[in-house]
C-alpha cells in the first residue's frame, strides 16, 4: 500500500465528497493520505476530514503564499495540533514566485512562527519552497527546523538543495511533477535521495501526473509517481511502495495505521 503525503482534499475541486476519492484509493492501492492545511479558515473543513476517516491525517499551518487571512502565531498553530488527528505543522516556507524578494518579510517572519510551533509540539514540518531555496534553507538552519525535521514537499530543486535538506534530517517528497517529460533534472534528484528519505505525494487537486496531466488530480494518482520512481531507479514497485509507507510512519510518528 501507498500513502499520499500531501494532498488537499479538503478544497472545492473534491464538491462530491471525500467518499469516491477513498473509494479510487482503495482501487490504486492507496491506503492512507494526510489532507494538507493552506490557511486557519479552512481548516475546520481540514480537521473534519481527518476525524471522519480513521486513513486521513491533518496537518496544520498557512501556506506562504496566503495574504488575506488569518496570520497564525505560534500559540494558535500549538493549540490545534493538540488534535490528535494532526500530525504536522504546515504548509509553510517561502514562495517568491510571484513576489519581489525585499516585498516578502511577512512570509520569513511566518515560517518562522511555523518552525517554532513545530519545535514546541515536537511535530515535523511541511515545508514549500518556491524561487527561494537559499532562504528557506538559511532560515531552517537559523531556527533549529532539524531539531524537529520533516519533508520538503513536491520538491523541485536540484540534487544540491536536496542535499541540504537532507543534511538537515528532512526527507524529499516527490509530486507528479517528476512524471512531466520537462523534468529531466529533477528525475536526477529523485534517482539520488536515500530510499529512506523519499515519499511520495500528489498535492492534489494540483500536478496531476502523466497520464492524467491537465486534469483534475486526486490521492489515487500518487500510484504514477512511484511507479516512475521504481522505474528510475531500477527497482520493484513494492520496494517504493514499502519504502515510502515506512518513511511516512517514521517521519508522522502520531499517525496510526489503523
Amino acid at each position: 500500500m501507498l500513502v499520499d503525503s500531501h494532498c488537499h482534499i479538503d478544497f472545492p475541486d473534491f464538491a462530491e465528497g471525500a467518499e469516491p476519492v477513498l473509494a479510487n484509493m482503495r482501487t490504486a492501492g492507496v491506503g492512507h493520505a494526510l489532507c494538507v492545511s493552506v490557511d486557519l479558515e479552512r481548516f475546520p473543513n481540514v480537521q473534519a476530514l481527518a476525524e471522519a476517516y480513521p486513513n486521513v491525517f491533518a496537518s496544520v499551518g498557512v501556506h506562504p503564499d496566503h495574504q488575506d487571512c488569518e496570520e497564525p502565531t505560534v500559540e494558535r498553530l500549538v493549540e490545534l495540533a493538540r488534535h490528535p488527528k494532526v500530525v504536522a505543522i504546515g504548509e509553510t516556507g517561502l514562495d517568491y514566485y510571484r513576489l519581489p524578494r525585499e516585498a516578502v518579510d511577512w512570509q520569513r517572519e511566518r515560517f518562522r512562527t511555523h518552525i517554532r510551533a513545530a519545535r514546541k509540539t515536537r511535530k515535523p514540518l511541511i515545508i514549500h519552497t518556491r524561487s527561494a531555496a537559499d532562504d528557506t534553507l538559511a532560515i531552517m538552519r537559523e531556527e533549529d527546523a532539524g531539531g524537529v525535521g520533516g519533508v520538503m514537499h513536491c520538491f523541485t530543486e536540484s540534487w544540491g538543495v536536496a542535499r541540504q535538506a537532507l543534511d538537515l534530517g528532512f526527507y524529499i517528497s516527490f509530486s507528479g511533477i517528476v512524471t512531466f517529460k520537462s523534468a529531466a533534472d529533477l528525475r536526477e534528484v529523485a534517482r539520488q535521495v536515500p530510499l529512506d528519505r523519499l515519499l511520495v505525494e500528489t498535492d492534489s487537486p494540483y500536478l496531476a501526473p502523466i497520464p492524467y496531466r491537465g486534469k483534475r488530480n486526486e490521492p489515487a494518482y500518487v500510484r504514477h509517481v512511484a511507479d516512475l520512481i521504481a522505474d528510475l531507479r531500477g527497482l520493484p514497485v513494492k520496494t517504493i511502495d514499502e519504502a515510502t509507507t515506512e518513511n511516512f510512519f517514521r517521519l508522522f510518528s502520531t499517525a496510526s495505521r489503523s
